[in-house]
């Protein structure tokens, strides 16, 4: 396991009762992929205990009726996979530059944008010749269209 040069920290009860740091260091990363998931926790959310939520990153936990709080990089000269997700997602870019593909449309993103993807068919497209990391929220939603998610 490898880790990301994010830092997370990560707040919980300890055994006297009082609110303390349970985790504060980088967000591991478990495999190869481009993400990796600061966070996860089912919806309503169990703040109790001091176990590390965090999991292997894939696809399959985009459908697990888990909120996922995770960090993604999009590598430089990539393509765009379009596809669409069963969830609304929360994403800041952190560094680099990404566009945003959608069915009718593009938008270019640089460090400090917010995008709100609820559903659609979208891709990430990276030209540059940098990486392009965010921070990215994924949360289970009500399907907009069929046949259509990964």
């Amino acid at each position: 396991m490898t880790e990301l040069a994010n830092r997370r920290v990560v707040t919980g009860i300890g055994p006297d009762g009082r609110s303390r740091v349970v985790i504060d260091g980088p967000i591991p990363q478990h495999n190869a992929m481009s993400a990796a998931l600061a966070w996860r926790s089912a919806i309503p959310a169990d703040n109790t205990g001091a176990e590390d939520a965090a999991v292997p990153y894939a696809i399959e936990v985009l459908h697990s009726g888990h909120a996922n709080f995770a960090v993604c990089e999009f590598p430089p000269r990539t393509d765009a996979l379009m596809h669409a997700t069963d969830t609304i997602d929360y994403l800041v870019v952190l560094s680099g530059e990404v566009t945003l593909v959608l069915e009718e449309g593009e938008v270019a993103l640089g460090p400090g944008d917010f995008v709100v993807d609820r559903g659609v068919v979208h891709g990430w497209r990276n030209p540059h010749d940098t990486p392009c990391r965010c921070a990215v929220v994924n949360i289970p939603a009500l399907p907009v269209g069929a046949g259509r998610t990964i």
